[in-house]
């Protein structure tokens, strides 16, 4: 592996902002079309446009792309962004699959692929807000 190589984000390995952007698009496009997603998709604006362009923003970012979303929104605080929102496992369950097929249709490398399917289920687990949720305990 040569010196150029090692320093690719995964934003380079996804494909840059097309990928994202498509990714993003085919994320809401199975939120519209799964039966499991209308759940979510209800809680969501009837026009996505506003929500894709903050999704893709957030994911370029999150991937090690443009640092564009801090300087518009400032420190991404997910949950506090989330929590007017009920999220439970259905709604997490729901959101990954939106997710997984996305992230199947849309990235090629195989690695990338497992590693984003990986974080995302962490981070989706770790947004819910229902009473169960393992990460609001106090030990």
């Amino acid at each position: 592996m040569d010196a150029v190589e090692s320093t690719k984000t995964a934003f380079d390995v996804i494909g840059g902002q097309d990928a994202i952007d498509r990714l993003v698009e085919t994320f809401y496009r199975n939120m519209d079309e799964l039966p499991q997603a209308r759940g979510i998709r209800a809680i969501h604006a009837a026009d996505l446009g506003p929500t894709k362009a903050v999704l893709k923003l957030y994911l370029a970012e999150w991937l090690g792309g443009p640092k564009s979303y801090s300087e518009q929104r400032g420190h991404p605080r997910l949950r506090m962004r989330h929590m007017g929102f009920a999220i439970g496992p259905a709604e997490r369950d729901a959101w990954m699959a939106c997710m997984t097929g996305a992230l199947d249709e849309v990235v090629d490398d195989v690695r990338l692929r497992d590693s984003l399917k990986q974080n995302f289920a962490k981070l989706a687990d770790w947004l819910r807000n229902d009473p169960d949720n393992q990460h609001d305990k106090h030990h």
